[in-house]
Formats: structure tokens, sequence, C-alpha cells
């Protein structure tokens, strides 16, 4: 198995430019239009620059390569008391299909134990496919919020709680 690592995002210029190439992409799935200089809006964006514990960026990394990015905070979608939701999350395409996004995502768990909630659009079938998978072992409650959403709460043990 490959090493992942989360490296904590501190160049809000560069990952500005890579959450756009993000955002473009998923225009597949929402009807997001680009503002008058060509980018998406993305409201939440300069709330991960401002030092706030409820909100984390990290680029994801396979041996020592940047292979994507995610982003965490505590917002629920339910209206929930929740310990983390998975904002955003990107495997870069060239590095799909080899199983990071899995590994990246039980990583997380781990390292970011409680309460969960995970959000996707029901249209995006790899990303509905894999936030089922890897939830499954957590026994998550699925909730529709609205005709192409769903969204998965959960709850992840501690490093105490956890089988060896």
């Amino acid at each position: 198995m490959k090493m992942i690592e989360l490296i904590e995002v501190t160049d809000r210029k560069r990952f500005f430019n890579i959450n756009q190439k993000y955002l473009y992409e998923m225009t597949q799935f929402y009807d997001d239009p680009m503002d008058e200089e060509g980018n998406y809006h993305y409201g939440y964006f300069d709330l991960y620059f401002e030092g706030r514990p409820d909100r984390k960026a990290f680029y994801i990394n396979e041996c020592g390569r940047e292979v994507g990015f995610v982003m965490l905070n505590r917002y629920s979608h339910l209206g929930d008391e929740i310990d983390h939701a998975m904002a955003e999350f990107t495997i870069y395409p060239r590095y799909r299909r080899h199983g990071i996004a899995r590994r990246t995502a039980e990583l997380l768990f781990t390292e970011y134990p409680g309460r969960w909630e995970i959000k996707y659009n029901i249209l995006n079938g790899k990303a509905a496919e894999l936030w089922n998978s890897v939830a499954a072992r957590y026994t998550p409650v699925k909730t529709r919020i609205s005709n192409v959403e769903e969204v998965l709460s959960f709850t992840t043990p501690g490093p105490e709680c956890q089988e060896a």
C-alpha cells in the first residue's frame, strides 16, 4: 500500500487556481456560472486562510507527489452538531482509479474521529459510489436533501476504539 500524507494548504494563490479547476469540473453536476474574470465563485474560500479551527484544507500527497486536495469544515447540511464535514474532495484526473481516494478517506476518518457528514451529488456516480463504499463500515444514515444531493452522516471511532 502506498503512503498517503495530508499537507496543510498555506499558499492561497496557488490553491485558488487549483480549486478553480475543480470547480470547473463540478459544472458537470452544478449550474455554476463564471464571473466576469472567468472564475467560479466559492463563497467560503477565504475562510480557509483565516486560521479558523473549524476549516482545514489539505493537499493529498502519495509518496511525495501531490495528487489531490480535501477541504473540511463543520457545516451540517442536516442542521446537526457535527465534528467534520467533507466540504470538497478531489483526486486529480491523472491519479484516479488507483485507490487513492479510498485510502485518503480512511486516513481522514482515522485522523479526525467523530461525527461526520459527506454531501454528494447523485449525478456524480463515482463520488456516490466512493462515499457510500467508504462510509459503509460506519453504518451511515443517508438523507436526500434535494433532487440531486444526498448526505451521509456517521460516526468514526477514536484511535482507542479502532480494531487492530
